[in-house]
């Protein structure tokens, strides 16, 4: 019975937020602690309270708090770019992981020129640059494929604006 007088008397971010009285069975209490203001208020900028209260309804409780942190998440991006939300921060993070797949790959085939060679000191002066228009015959950086055990990804395709 103390445990229930306690909850009651401090109440979660979400009824604090909102201004109401926090009961002991606050849907909002477990994923929406007193200590993080902030990020409920986020959550409920962008969905509103309601909606929330839907959507945690909705899941079943062993996930909720996986759909607290993907609300959580898509907030914050959300308030950060209104525009494209998570979605452009997952095109930000594929095109890194393209840039960073294609650096490799020029790495990788400037180290097999390397240890092809006799001598070191002849692949220290070589830049990729001249690697790739000079002995590998590829016009640009753009025109670089890589293979990826069977998929090859193209990079002038690249699926987002």
């Amino acid at each position: 019975m103390r445990s229930q007088e306690a909850r009651s008397s401090s109440s979660c971010a979400a009824c604090k937020f909102m201004k109401r009285r926090c009961t002991p069975h606050c849907l909002f209490a477990p994923y929406f602690r007193a200590d993080e203001p902030n990020k409920f208020a986020k959550v409920h900028k962008v969905f509103g309270a309601s909606n929330v209260t839907k959507i945690l309804n909705e899941v079943p409780e062993p996930q909720r708090q996986d759909a607290v942190n993907s609300l959580v998440f898509e907030a914050e991006e959300r308030l950060k770019d209104p525009v494209y939300g998570c979605i452009g921060a997952i095109a930000s993070l594929q095109d890194k992981m393209f840039q960073l797949q294609h650096d490799l790959a020029v790495a990788k085939a400037r180290l097999a020129r390397c240890s092809s060679k006799t001598s070191y000191a002849s692949c220290s002066a070589t830049s990729p640059l001249l690697m790739l228009d000079g002995e590998f015959g590829l016009a640009s950086f753009d025109d670089f494929m890589v293979d990826q055990g069977g998929l090859t990804t193209d990079f002038r395709q690249h699926p987002f604006p």
